[in-house]
């Protein structure tokens, strides 16, 4: 056998134990009269020892071993005499009676060392040799546990895993699809899926009643620290429930999973309107680690000939704890912060709050210092803190605000990602106006039902609707989204309307489901978690990328097999796609 033990498994109690390990040499020290090899697997490492008391032969084979060889070692176990607290195996060594050389290793391009003098692009080139690394590596160890923490909870909850189809039909709602096309089907194509939503809801047709999936799934758009073109979903669908039992259903998957893997008890979750998050937060996906909730001084601020207020349609603040005495240097860097194309303020006004009971404030031309107090007690200022206000359009300025308030909690490292503050967002809105299309789409998609007391304003005032449809946020990042959905065909034909499909389009990009439908088509809800974020926000990582094995960069291509890349002409012949190449060239 090549081994006997793994690299991390021997302890105090293996002791005059022989014994076979195999893996990687993370490093040699050669000290003359001794040498030692650190030898390294998936499990930890293991120091071996070459001493006076070493065969000579033996000691021989360390010419020309490296790092990263691959190398077999026997020997016997024996009390080390300068422990190693730091890891598991460091109060033992090895006494070398053997070694051979299973493979060599060319020089590595970084250093797989937890701190490794390697950068993103190197790594990414070599990714094979970045998982060596132990940080990485306890990611996808993570990504696994909670993997099978999942299946665990979700089988006993007498949910069916099910796959769903990869190759599946482009719609026109949502992002835009991979397209893939089709060699036997001329001038036809399938999309890879964004999601498995259709075929999820076909199976609470077909009576499955609870089914889930962990899945892959495909976006072709712009990409982020937290998106990949490829990403994993915890997809599930319930049948017979309402908004409550979905809720409570996952709320319990949640907990479930923070306590197997993190063993951290969470408290319930609390709901939160959409329009609360918006308010108080200036996000559907609001952080409440810390308060700093803005406030609407609207009314408060108007009416003192500062044409700026009194031409705003919106004017809300923000109330910084202890920072009074941010300088004017600091006061100038936050304008240009909220002035970037990114936030899209015009301007930003501050008051701070002396200690002594007095004001300072960017509009003292206009405010007078009673003004201020108002500012003060309808933030909840007090002596040493910073009043931040912004004005313009109600909901641009809202989103302002709630970057604003994050970028504070950064300066204020009020961020702890060892605190986890969950919580439901409900009561979104069903549609939102597109101004370069002029129509409704859909907030979520078009089989999210409304709120049954707003189905009467589906024909009143379709803006006005919310949507029977909920996310789950943790520490300002949305981690899943569900609805419940339409299962009745009239109600449905109403939303592809206000969504502006014809009976035709409808029939076209959906007809199978419609039909379906028509089959007896239960109650029921689902939601998708985001699996890549979720296991990123366990790790404590603000990218998904070290929580996948083979990532995308930024710019959606691997760089290790560089892909995506062209095709030979061969197979552009066969799939009738060369002609269209060449003209476009």
């Amino acid at each position: 056998m090549y081994r006997t033990h793994t690299c991390g498994e021997l302890r105090i109690e293996n002791i005059n134990t022989e014994v076979t390990l195999a893996g990687w040499v993370q490093r040699i020290r050669d000290l003359g009269a001794m040498s030692f090899i650190d030898l390294r697997d998936r499990y930890g490492i293991t120091q071996l020892v070459i001493d006076e008391e070493t065969d000579a032969a033996i000691a021989e084979q360390l010419d020309g071993l490296g790092r990263e060889f691959v190398i077999q070692a026997t020997g016997l176990v024996r009390e080390r005499q300068s422990k190693n607290k730091n890891i598991p195996t460091g109060e033992v060594e090895i006494a070398l009676k053997g070694i051979k050389v299973l493979s060599p290793s060319a020089i590595p391009p970084f250093t797989i060392e937890d701190k490794t003098d390697g950068g993103d692009d190197l790594r990414m080139k070599y990714r094979y040799l970045d998982l060596r690394r132990n940080a990485v590596r306890e990611n996808l160890v993570l990504r696994s546990k909670m993997a099978h923490a999942v299946r665990n909870y979700l089988n006993d909850k007498d949910f069916i895993e099910t796959e769903t189809p990869v190759l599946i039909k482009s719609t026109p709602e949502g992002a835009r699809d991979f397209i893939v096309p089709s060699r036997m089907n001329e001038g036809q194509f399938y999309a890879l899926p964004q999601s498995p939503q259709t075929f999820k809801q076909l199976l609470m047709v077909a009576g499955f009643d609870r089914y889930f999936q962990i899945v892959k799934c495909f976006r072709d758009e712009d990409l982020r620290a937290d998106r990949q073109p490829e990403f994993t979903q915890i997809d599930c669908e319930m049948s017979f429930v309402e908004q409550k039992d979905v809720l409570e259903m996952f709320e319990g998957l949640t907990k479930h999973m923070f306590k197997e893997t993190l063993n951290i008890d969470v408290e319930d979750f609390p709901w939160m309107p959409y329009s609360e998050a918006m308010e108080k937060y200036g996000s559907d996906k609001p952080d409440t680690r810390f308060e700093m909730c803005i406030s609407d001084i609207t009314e408060t601020v108007k009416g003192n000939n500062f044409v700026v207020f009194d031409s705003a349609e919106y004017i809300g603040a923000i109330c910084a704890k202890g920072c009074a005495e941010y300088t004017r240097k600091q006061l100038d860097g936050l304008t240009k912060w909220v002035q970037r194309p990114q936030v899209g303020a015009k301007g930003l006004v501050y008051v701070k709050c002396n200690e002594d009971g007095s004001f300072k404030s960017s509009v003292d031309k206009f405010y007078a210092q009673d003004d201020l107090k108002v500012w003060a007690e309808k933030t909840g200022a007090e002596a040493g803190d910073l009043i931040l206000v912004l004005s313009g359009d109600k909901d641009k300025m809202q989103g302002a605000l709630g970057d604003l308030r994050l970028e504070m909690a950064k300066q204020l490292n009020l961020l702890d990602k060892n605190i986890f503050k969950p919580l439901w967002v409900v009561d979104f809105p069903l549609l939102e106006w597109d101004e370069d299309t002029q129509r409704y789409h859909a907030m979520h998609h078009p089989f999210t039902a409304p709120k049954p007391e707003d189905i009467a304003l589906m024909d009143t005032d379709p803006g006005k609707v919310r949507a029977n449809a909920y996310d789950l946020v943790i520490n300002g990042v949305e981690i899943g989204g569900g609805s419940v959905r339409i299962f009745d065909a009239e109600l449905q034909a109403k939303m592809f309307k206000l969504l502006g499909f014809t009976k035709e389009d409808a029939e076209a990009q959906f007809g199978f489901l419609m039909n379906a439908f028509k089959y007896g088509a239960p109650p029921h809800a689902g939601i998708a978690f985001g699996f890549d974020r979720l296991v990123s926000l366990f790790a404590g990582l603000d990218t998904i990328r070290d929580v996948i094995a083979f990532p995308k960069n930024n710019s959606g291509r691997d760089v290790m097999i560089d892909s995506p890349a062209p095709v030979a002409d061969a197979q552009l012949d066969e799939l009738n796609l060369k002609l269209d190449l060449k003209e476009k060239e």
